[in-house]
Order: C-alpha cells, then sequence, then structure tokens
C-alpha cells in the first residue's frame, strides 16, 4: 500500500501542477483572440498592442504547461502500468488523437501567431490566434474524454482471452468521445478555463490602475477580460449543474461524500455548511425533482431501490460477484485450451458477473467510501469560490464600464486577490472529481491498488521529490517571467496630443 499511497501522491502532485497552466492558457486564448479581432476589425493599432501584451504572457504559460503535461502522460506507464496494460486501446485512443490532431495544430499556429506579426497579413494572423485557441481547446475534449470514461467506462468490452478491456466497435469509439460525463466535463472545465483567463487579466489591470499605469489599457482589458470571466461562470454554472446530475446516476458515492449524506432519502437537503442547510435542493440538483431520491453512504453500502425502481445490490453483495467473476476468469484461462467445454461454462459466470469483477480486489466494503471530509470541504471552497468570483467580474465590468472602477481601490484589491483564490476554486474541483471516485482509477472495474506498476516504494519518493523541486523551480521561472513582463507593460502606441 506504501507504493500505492506514493504513487497517488506523486500522481496527484504532477496534475494539480500541470491544471495551474491549462485553465490560463484557455482563458487568454480567448481574451488575446478578442482583441486581436478588435484589432483588424477597428484597425487600430491599440488593440494590437493590447493582444501582443497578453500574447506574450500566455505563451509563457503554454510553454510550461507543455512539459507538465508531457510528464503527466509517461507516469501512466512508469506508475500505473497495469492500469496502462488494462485499458491502453480504450484511454489510448483519445490520447494519441490529442497528440496527433490537437497539438500539432495549436503548436503550429502558435508559432504563427507568436513569430508572424510582420510576416502574414492581419487576418491571417487573426486566424492563427484564434486556431491556437481552438487547438488548445480540442486539445482540452481528448484529454477530458479520457478522463471523462474513467468516470464512466461506457463503450467498453472485457476481453478474458488478453485481460484487457477493448474497444469492439467503431459504435463504442462513438459511445466514448459522446460519453455525458466527458461532454459536461469538457464544458465545465474550458469555462472554468475562462473564468480563470478572465479574473488573470482583471487583476493584472487592476495592478496597472493602483499604479496609475496605462489606464486605457487597464480599462479596455478590465472590460474584455471581465465580460470573458462572467460567461465563463454562467457556463460553469450550467454545466456544473449536469455534472452534479451525472454524478448522481454514475457516481452516487462521490456525491454523497460531497454532501457529507450518510443517510439519504427523498426530499434530500443541500447542505451549505454543517448547520445551515436547504430543504429538498439537493434532491432537485441531483434528479431536478424535489422529492428524488438520492442515496446516503450507508445506503450504497447497504444496497437500495434507485428512482427508475432498480435494485442495487450491496457492496458486500458486489464484491462476492467480483470475486466469482476474477475466479471464473482464472479457470476459463487456465482450460480454454485443454478443457472448452468447461471452459465455456466458466466464460458464462464471468460474463454475468463482469460488471462487477473490480469489486473482487476490495478487501472490505469501507472501501468503496472516498475520504468525505476532504471532498465535502472541496466542494463547499468549490462553489463558495465560484459564486465570489462570479460577483467580482460582474461588479468589475460594471464599473469599468461607468469607468468608476479606477477610483474603487477596494474592488481594485479585491480584483487581484482573486487571482490566487480562481487557482483555488479549480485544484478544488479537481479534487472533488478525483478524490471523490476513489478508490476507483476506473469506476467500478479497476482499484488503484491493482492498476499500479511493480515499482518500490523508495524509487517512487525519490521520482516524487525530484519532480516536485522541478516543478517547484518552473514555477518560480514562470511567475518571474510573468511579473517583469507585467511590471514592463505593454508597448502601447503613442496617443496623438491635442494642439
Amino acid at each position: 500500500m506504501d507504493v500505492v499511497i506514493w504513487s497517488r501522491i506523486q500522481f496527484a502532485m504532477t496534475a494539480a501542477y500541470h491544471w495551474l497552466f491549462v485553465p490560463l492558457t484557455l482563458g487568454l486564448a480567448l481574451v488575446m483572440a478578442i482583441m486581436e479581432t478588435i484589432y483588424v476589425v477597428k484597425k487600430d493599432e491599440f488593440w494590437k498592442k493590447a493582444a501582443q501584451f497578453w500574447i506574450k504572457l500566455f505563451a509563457v504559460n503554454f510553454a510550461v504547461g507543455i512539459a507538465t503535461g508531457i510528464i503527466l502522460e509517461f507516469e501512466f506507464g512508469t506508475n500505473w502500468s497495469n492500469y496502462s496494460w488494462f485499458v491502453g486501446d480504450m484511454f489510448g485512443a483519445p490520447l494519441a488523437i490529442e497528440g496527433i490532431l490537437a497539438f500539432f495544430m495549436e503548436a503550429t499556429f502558435f508559432a504563427v501567431m507568436f513569430f508572424g506579426w510582420n510576416k502574414v497579413s492581419p487576418k491571417f494572423h487573426l486566424a492563427s490566434t484564434w486556431l491556437t485557441g481552438i487547438g488548445a481547446t480540442i486539445s482540452a475534449y481528448w484529454i477530458l474524454v479520457a478522463n471523462g470514461w474513467m468516470q464512466n467506462p461506457v463503450g467498453t468490452t472485457f476481453n478474458p482471452d488478453t485481460v484487457r478491456s477493448e474497444m469492439a466497435s467503431a459504435q463504442a469509439f462513438w459511445e466514448v468521445i459522446s460519453n455525458p460525463v466527458a461532454v459536461s466535463k469538457f464544458f465545465h472545465s474550458v469555462s472554468s478555463g475562462w473564468v480563470t483567463g478572465g479574473v488573470f487579466v482583471v487583476g493584472v489591470s487592476a495592478w496597472y490602475l493602483l499604479k496609475g499605469r496605462e489606464k486605457k489599457f487597464a480599462m479596455k482589458s478590465i472590460l474584455v477580460g471581465g465580460i470573458v470571466g462572467l460567461v465563463g461562470s454562467g457556463a460553469v454554472m450550467l454545466s456544473g449543474d449536469s455534472s452534479g446530475v451525472h454524478a448522481a446516476e454514475f457516481q452516487p458515492m462521490k456525491l454523497a461524500a460531497a454532501e457529507g449524506l450518510r443517510d439519504g432519502g427523498r426530499g434530500a437537503a443541500f447542505t451549505i455548511v454543517p448547520g445551515v442547510k436547504i430543504p429538498k435542493m439537493l434532491s432537485f440538483l441531483a434528479t431536478h425533482d424535489f422529492n428524488g431520491y438520492v442515496p446516503g453512504i450507508n445506503d450504497i453500502l447497504k444496497g437500495y431501490t434507485d428512482n427508475d425502481g432498480n435494485v442495487v445490490p450491496s457492496v458486500q453483495q458486489k464484491m462476492a460477484m467480483g470475486r466469482t467473476a476474477l475466479d471464473a476468469l482464472a479457470k476459463y484461462r487456465e482450460l480454454k485450451d485443454s478443457d472448452p467445454v468447461s471452459a465455456a461454462a466458466a466464460r458464462k459466470i464471468l460474463d454475468e458477473n463482469v460488471q462487477y469483477m473490480g469489486y473482487g480486489h476490495l478487501s472490505k466494503p469501507e472501501d468503496v467510501v472516498p475520504p468525505v471530509g476532504v471532498v465535502f470541504w472541496a466542494f463547499r471552497f468549490m462553489i463558495g469560490i465560484g459564486m465570489l468570483l462570479a460577483l467580482v467580474m460582474l461588479l468589475s465590468v460594471w464599473f469599468a464600464w461607468k469607468e468608476k472602477i479606477g477610483g474603487m481601490k477596494w474592488l481594485l484589491w479585491l480584483t487581484i486577490i482573486c487571482i490566487p483564490l480562481v487557482y483555488i476554486c479549480g485544484q478544488s474541483g479537481w479534487v472533488v472529481a478525483e478524490v471523490g471516485r476513489q478508490p476507483w482509477t476506473i469506476q467500478g472495474l479497476l482499484p488503484v491498488n491493482v492498476a499500479i506498476s511493480s515499482l518500490s516504494v523508495g524509487a517512487v519518493k525519490t521520482t516524487f521529490f525530484i519532480f516536485l523541486a522541478v516543478f517547484a523551480l518552473f514555477l518560480a521561472i514562470e511567475i518571474r517571467i510573468l511579473i517583469g513582463a507585467i511590471r514592463k507593460g505593454p508597448e502601447l502606441p503613442v496617443e496623438p496630443q491635442n494642439a
């Protein structure tokens, strides 16, 4: 278990670090594309210089994000080789498409965007800027298809001859890429990136206003960044609603942990903080019915009847069926060449119980319960900070539009404080998504203790601290470069003086 724990810690650290860069990339891509569009339409040099400034910050963040993403993908092979073997066909396909299609697309047009200002026409350059952002967004889609499949493994067929989970048909591929969990996760993640980019632009612009510098640039950037952040906040709320419904349907234990719900029922209340609840709101959020049934942790452990009248077995029963599947698999593989009749009988038993095979690796029913306190509070940090960010973006846009924000120091300082808060919000969301589905690497199919590579604890610890040091160095370098570029400011055209 020490190897499992340390491998999980290392992967969590790498993933969390990578997610520092992805949302800002997605958000800044939209902001700079909008500004360059205004430049091409209005032919105003001011907007060109404004776009160039944010593109410069985008480029620094983009470069570091690529490095961390490559390390993250390598860890599937180094630390989670059993996982990679078991689901290589399913999990590898979207990642391969992401690398071949989306990554090459964004990398190619990034070069034109960054170096091609005086080498291509304004319209071609504008297209390159938009295509860089679109490429980054498409890249996020394929990665989130892979992650969404881990949350809801659709389109998969277990092959007992290879002991792998495989895509058996073209239809299965379409099930994977249209997985409702993946689609909701994509819109939720991309729109949260817009919030991150919007908050970052507004916060940096607020710093200029506090310093009495680049006032026109700061005011215009607050308007563009604030609108992007505000639209992103609305999209986050809408996609978050569908994510909640999908969690209730496909990952009820995650929802129960996020609510700290021990005993469920109909008309379940939503807990704002312990002791403060909104009656029936959890049932509505989970089922869109104020009287819908929401199972709690104890209900899931003991078994329950869902809203469609289906009887969900207890975890103990699932474990028994899982062990039956594992025994039948072993018997099938032992006899398939020497005794085809007995092998066929074992195969029939395997097929009847294969959906619970992952439960056969658990030692006790309580293993399916994630760290409730961690998930519960991460969920509240995500929602609470997200609502604050939406309010701050609304106020920033309103007062910038009225040209009053320059004198509102309290709001300017609040927007700067929101920059670290938006990262806490995003990280909290991933804690809910990933810690909330423990102990599974693939929901219901493969627990973490089976997905691990055969490594020593010392090897994992060593690489963990090496990565920690390298990541800390990268982050320090990026922050220093960003701060240096922000202090230097945009190279704006000289405004004509009135006679």
